[in-house]
């Protein structure tokens, strides 16, 4: 596996892991990378140092400690809009209680009054939630995936 620093046309940096460097290559070409941020499928590697760990802290790190990851590794929000998405996630997992895929039958089930109204969020199959819609239902899609589904 190999890891680029990327950016795209519009000046969004963001990063990705590829297989290796001839798979990264085939599928820039192909059209088959795009912008985290904007879909921009113009994208380029960034300039980047290469991650190197002495053999003696590749299990761990010295003493058994952690090793941080290296910078620009997912490891935190990198501008505002990832912060304001993190802050977002933060808000609605707070405030409101995970249904998981039993989404539309709770939610269903919360609009006839046969369970106490309370905020959930969880998951639905499209057409369970076009159908949530059509029946006069208040949902809408989350700008992210339940952390069960991140990788």
């Amino acid at each position: 596996m190999i890891h680029y620093a990327l950016t795209c046309d519009k000046d969004h940096a963001f990063d990705s892991w590829f297989q290796s460097s001839e798979a990264f290559d085939r599928l820039l070409a192909a059209g088959h990378i795009g912008c985290a941020v904007c879909g921009s499928v113009q994208v380029g590697k960034r300039l980047m140092a290469p991650t190197v760990r002495p053999a003696r802290e590749s299990e761990g790190g010295a003493a058994g400690k952690p090793i941080a990851p290296p910078p620009g590794v997912l490891s935190a929000p990198r501008n505002p809009v990832e912060r304001a998405f993190a802050a977002l996630r933060r808000q609605i997992e707070e405030n409101s209680d995970y249904v998981g895929a039993n989404f539309a039958a709770e939610a269903r089930a919360i609009h006839d009054g046969d369970k106490p109204v309370r905020t959930i969020h969880g998951e639905a199959r499209p057409e369970e939630a076009r159908s949530l819609i059509e029946d006069g239902i208040a949902v809408m899609p989350l700008p992210f995936l339940p952390a069960r589904k991140v990788n």
